[in-house]
């Protein structure tokens, strides 16, 4: 039961992250969201906030390495155009209101831990989508740099998309993301 409430903490972390901000997610939000008993929340992360925060961005971060386990194998456009799918579906289901919870700590902490965290976070997703370029016929530097130019580029039109609470900035950089993906075999 007790690691069940720290499951459901650092759930609720991911998810507030996501949509209000490193600022804007206390641990009164956390707790209400999860339903955990106020004094669970220094027991299960006896350093603060920052703790909580690191391991939300851990679960962020390898859930995204999971999902992206689906397109194992698929050719070079279609990863491309299941990672925009990823993001387009955040969106969407959120009604604008969700965003990429690594990016949320990585514009606001003042803390040198949870950036690297942050950046390494930020490597393995660009390493991950690069060894699928790859795998898909792409050359190894080619890849490598069309994974950072998809991560760079989908981050910034989902924050686009949220300021204007619409798909179309997203629709716009997406589209151009699939034209220029690199062919592969």
């Amino acid at each position: 039961m007790s690691s069940d409430a720290r499951q459901k903490m650092i759930e609720s972390a991911v998810t507030l992250l996501a949509m209000r901000g490193l600022q804007g997610t206390a641990f009164s939000d956390v707790l209400e969201r999860s339903g955990a008993p106020r004094g669970s929340i220094y027991h299960h992360f006896p350093k603060g906030k920052d703790q909580l925060v690191d391991a939300a961005i851990e679960l962020s971060g390898q859930r995204a390495l999971r999902v992206l386990d689906a397109v194992e194998g698929a050719s070079a456009r279609e990863i491309t155009t299941y990672f925009l799918g990823l993001w387009r579906e955040v969106l969407v289901r959120s009604t604008f209101r969700a965003g990429c919870a690594v990016l949320a700590v990585t514009v606001a902490t003042d803390s040198p831990d949870l950036l690297e965290h942050a950046a390494a976070i930020f490597r393995a997703w660009q390493g991950r989508l690069a060894h699928l370029y790859v795998a898909a016929g792409v050359g190894p530097r080619t890849a490598s740099s069309f994974a950072t130019t998809l991560l760079a580029a989908s981050e910034g039109a989902v924050v686009l998309s949220r300021a204007e609470q619409s798909l179309e900035p997203f629709e716009q950089v997406a589209e151009r993301l699939v034209e220029t993906t690199p062919s592969g075999r």
